[in-house]
Parts: C-alpha cells; sequence; structure tokens
C-alpha cells in the first residue's frame, strides 16, 4: 500500500509539473503575441508625424483634423502599459484599445479630407505613406486576432483539470487574461482608399 501510495504521489507530481510547463509556455505566447501587438501600433504611431508634415503643405488644409490626429497620437502615449508582459487587468486593456480607437477614427477622418485635395494625389510621399498605414491597419488587425487567440488557449488550460486546482492558488499566479473586445465591423480591417481617380465615397460630395 505504502509503495502505490507513493507511485500514485510520483504520477499526481509529473502531471501537475506537465501541467505547469505547459501553462507557463501558453502564458509566454500571450506575452509574445502581445509584444507583436505594440510593435504593429508603434509602427503606426511612427508614420503619423511624416504623415502630418507632408498633409499640412496641402494649401488651406484643415488644421482641427491635424490637431485632432496629433492630440490622439498623444493620448495614446499616455496609456502607461507594459509592452512586453500582456495586461492582467480588463480594465487597462480597455483604456489601451480606447485610446487607439480615437487614433483610428483620427485618422480615418484624415484621410477623408485628404480627398479634396488634388495636389496630395502628385505627392509620391504622401502616397507611400499611405500605402505604409494601410498595411499596417491590416498587421494591426491579424495581432490583435493573434493574440485573442493566445488569450483563449490560455485562459482555456488554466480552467481545465489539473491546472484548474492550483492555478491561482499555493503561490501560482496564473490568472486570467482580457481579450480585445471587437467594435462593430471591426471583424476586418478598415479599409483605406487610396484611388483618388476612382469613384468617390458615397458620404463625400464632389
Amino acid at each position: 500500500m505504502a509503495a502505490i501510495g507513493i507511485f500514485f504521489i510520483i504520477i499526481v507530481v509529473i502531471a501537475v509539473m506537465g501541467s505547469y510547463n505547459h501553462l507557463v509556455g501558453l502564458s509566454q505566447g500571450v506575452n509574445s503575441q502581445w509584444a507583436q501587438v505594440q510593435t504593429v501600433y508603434q509602427r503606426r504611431a511612427d508614420l503619423i508625424p511624416n504623415l502630418v508634415s507632408t498633409v499640412s503643405g496641402a494649401a488651406n488644409f484643415e488644421k482641427s483634423t491635424l490637431i485632432a490626429v496629433t492630440e490622439a497620437r498623444a493620448s495614446v502615449g499616455q496609456v502607461k502599459i507594459d509592452p512586453n508582459t500582456a495586461p492582467n487587468d480588463p480594465a487597462k486593456l480597455a483604456e489601451f484599445q480606447r485610446a487607439q480607437g480615437q487614433l483610428s477614427s483620427a485618422l480615418s477622418r484624415l484621410l477623408v479630407v485628404s480627398e479634396r485635395y488634388p495636389e496630395l494625389k502628385a505627392n509620391n510621399n504622401f502616397r507611400d505613406l499611405q500605402a505604409q498605414l494601410e498595411g499596417t491597419e491590416n498587421r494591426i488587425a491579424v495581432a490583435r486576432m493573434d493574440f485573442n487567440n493566445a488569450v483563449q488557449a490560455y485562459n482555456t488550460a488554466i480552467k481545465s483539470v489539473p491546472a484548474v486546482f492550483y492555478a491561482n492558488r499555493f503561490g501560482f499566479t496564473f490568472t486570467e487574461k482580457p481579450y480585445f473586445n471587437a467594435a462593430p465591423g471591426a471583424e476586418t480591417a478598415p479599409k483605406v482608399d487610396f484611388n483618388f481617380g476612382g469613384q468617390a465615397p458615397a458620404a463625400t460630395n464632389k
């Protein structure tokens, strides 16, 4: 009986060790995807100063639009969040998402207004920045989806046996992590239309 008890304890210890290592791997995967999210958002932020500078060169360009983009970019920088460790606080992730959403809206407005200025059509720098922004928006959508997938795998693991019995007990800190919440229509990346010679958007009066 003693031998059976020792054997059983060994089996339990091995199972817990395997489960623990699995959770560590999943947690690191979430952090890795979070770092990728931060990278693509930073790439977009880095494009903005040059974009604003280029657009402001157009005669009588709407100053309020430029100010909105600049202020939205500054607001993103005020959200203090670790770029290498995924947040555990849903409110903190929601704050980050709101700031990024405001910047997305401001950028969309800037691009719509830019269509009213034919001189920008001939500006190679402006066209290049637009193409880079479009690519970055696509990368953001993919990075957020990959992050949510990693969080789903991690959250599922900590709620499964045997991890559910120890994940947040006995000194372990495997707590549930929040997801990015999708706004209506956010299942696809924002479309950035750069074809000034084509048909104008329905909302724009030519």
